[in-house]
């Protein structure tokens, strides 16, 4: 056993993630490795949930010994160097949508918020939550890299939201990210344009924080780690201020999360043969980088 791995506090037996932890740093490594297809599948919600779930129990465990926390930075990463995450179960979309069934496709996307939000206000634990994108971030993807407090990219990675291309929009945190940073105008044209975004240009947007070359993203973690440690109590401070002036509440994901499920409800024939397509489209390219591309240009 890799001894990082036996060092940390918390489960590292996952089938859909691969987790290891740096004990000098506090840092929480957890890749994202989903099967069959690279998006968010409800096994690999669960797994999130129970990780989250060890993490808070250890650092609060800590607490209450008065130990140093042992989780203060928890990076997201993807396990495929081509792919982040290309975002929600679509065959699963599909399938609850012809049949109607509007509680099973809310809990998914209940699911969901339950794993972007405790990243989103780090856990609760004035913990640092970084994504680390090396690969193409597409809808849920693109929600998830968002929905930490840090977001690293190389710059090869490319960011999308193309919900719009089947008559939809994203429903699982895009708007309320989005809105914390950029205007109503900019963020409308975001989510209504469907358009590939390049790691460059979401700097540009104040979406990304830091782009590297390829290959240069895990050291480019490293040097946040290390300048984040030095000044913790004014990071985790501002944050704090920042979540109580702009908060981003559990509740309202889930008004919004709600908004969309009877949005994807009306989904006309002829959206959900295009939600197929792309669903063909992420099989046949999952070994063929970039997949979110070749995903997305089915769908034209």
């Amino acid at each position: 056993m890799d001894p990082a791995a036996a060092a940390c506090p918390i489960d590292t037996d996952h089938e859909q993630l691969v987790v290891s932890y740096d004990s000098d740093r506090g840092a929480l490594w957890y890749r994202l490795n989903p099967s069959p297809r690279p998006c968010f599948n409800a096994p690999l919600l669960r797994e999130l949930r129970h990780l989250q779930a060890d993490l808070v129990r250890a650092n609060r465990g800590a607490r209450e010994r008065g130990d140093t926390l042992p989780i203060r930075y928890a990076i997201l990463a993807s396990a495929r160097a081509d792919v982040f995450n290309l975002g929600g179960d679509l065959a699963l979309f599909s399938q609850l949508i012809r049949r109607r069934d509007r509680g099973a496709l809310l809990a998914y996307a209940t699911a969901c918020i339950d794993v972007l939000h405790p990243n989103a206000v780090g856990f609760d634990q004035s913990v640092t939550t970084i994504s680390l994108v090396q690969g193409d971030a597409l809808a849920g993807g693109f929600e998830a890299a968002l929905s930490s407090h840090v977001v690293v990219a190389e710059r090869q990675a490319r960011f999308g939201l193309p919900e719009v291309l089947f008559n939809l929009i994203p429903g699982m945190g895009a708007y309320s990210f989005l809105s914390r940073r950029l205007g109503p105008a900019a963020v409308d044209h975001l989510i209504l344009g469907g358009e590939m975004l390049t790691a460059d240009e979401m700097l540009d947007l104040g979406l990304v924080d830091v782009v590297v070359d390829e290959g240069r993203g895990e050291a480019a973690v490293m040097d946040c780690l290390t300048r984040y440690e030095r000044r913790r109590n004014a990071y985790t401070t501002l944050r704090r201020v920042r979540q109580l002036v702009h908060p981003i509440t559990y509740d309202e994901l889930i008004a919004v999360t709600t908004i969309w499920v009877d949005a994807a409800l009306r989904l006309s024939p002829r959206d959900l043969r295009m939600i197929d397509r792309l669903v063909a489209a992420q099989d046949r390219a999952f070994g063929d980088p970039p997949a979110a591309e070749q995903a997305m240009r089915a769908t034209g």
